[in-house]
């Protein structure tokens, strides 16, 4: 039912939580913006990078699929070999988390030397643009999604930046002072003030739909922008989200990941009790791209 609604609907928001990045969502997600069928998209810096490290150092991963029986003692065999788990994945330091750092890093350090400003994902669309990452590519650029979002120049929003690999070099980068000005990288009220006028100036012309992919902050901090233009700055018929659907699989409690049930949004000024509203307690891995795949005619 959602998958009809949806292809049938305005604009689409889509939130990313969790690792969807290394599921490889790119090969769904990818096309789905060069489609247009996503007009924005609010991610971790989890998922903005680990798209890129995939993109670089997709034939340098580990697969280990009986993840769930390693040792302790395996795990830090895999920590000595520079391999950084996710799940049943690993992704290799050296090929996909330096190889980036000592790119993007150029990028930071000119920017900070002549007083210029730019949001995280903007310094990777520069990266990406300038093709200084090309020589590496090691799936094709079509299957990731932060290629076609930098080709469309698509609005992403990164709550928690700080919070990634990068961030972390990033503050590595301060501590040494090689970055004078840890302003360089914009911030995340920076990004809920472009969340805030993109939103303006959407909705005022179109229906705007969220998928939220997981739990989180990917999800909760951009459909606060709703009630912070309403409630905080007094605007007055400021437009809702046109419908609302989540991904999880976590049952929703005070301790659950996947947050508030669609109806408690209500209560919050983010949705209307008319809003179309869908929970899917399934693995986005699966769920995600069946839905892509349906709105693409696949």
């Amino acid at each position: 039912m959602y998958a009809q609604h949806l292809s049938q609907s305005g604009k689409m928001f889509v939130t990313l939580a969790g690792a969807m990045s290394t599921a490889e969502l790119g090969l769904s997600l990818a096309e789905m913006i060069r489609m247009d069928k996503v007009h924005g998209i609010c991610c971790t810096g989890a998922n903005l990078e680990e798209d890129v490290y995939n993109l670089v150092a997709h034939d340098h991963y580990e697969r280990v699929p009986h993840y769930r029986h390693l040792s302790p003692e395996q795990e830090l065999d895999l920590l000595h070999r520079h391999l950084n788990r996710v799940t049943d994945t690993c992704i290799p330091e050296e090929e996909a988390m330096r190889r980036i750092e000592h790119v993007v890093m150029e990028y930071w350090y000119e920017a900070d030397s002549t007083g210029r400003r730019y949001f995280p994902h903007e310094f990777l669309y520069q990266v990406l643009r300038d093709s200084k990452l090309k020589q590496f590519y090691q799936i094709d650029p079509k299957d990731s999604w932060m290629v076609a979002a930098a080709e469309k120049n698509l609005p992403v929003f990164v709550p928690g930046w700080e919070d990634s690999t990068l961030g972390n070099m990033y503050a590595a980068q301060i501590l040494k002072g090689s970055v004078k000005n840890v302003t360089t990288i914009r911030s995340g009220v920076e990004y809920m003030t472009e969340l805030a006028k993109w939103y303006l100036e959407l909705t005022a012309k179109h229906s705007l739909g969220f998928f939220q992919i997981g739990g989180g902050i990917a999800g909760d901090f951009p459909i606060c922008v709703v009630p912070m233009l309403h409630q905080d700055l007094r605007i007055e018929g400021i437009p809702l989200w046109s419908y609302f659907c989540q991904i999880s699989d976590s049952t929703t409690s005070y301790g659950s990941y996947s947050g508030a049930v669609p109806n408690e949004k209500i209560t919050w000024g983010k949705l209307g009790p008319n809003t179309p509203r869908f929970i899917i307690e399934s693995d986005a891995t699966i769920v995600a791209p069946l839905i892509f795949a349906y709105v693409l005619g696949w």
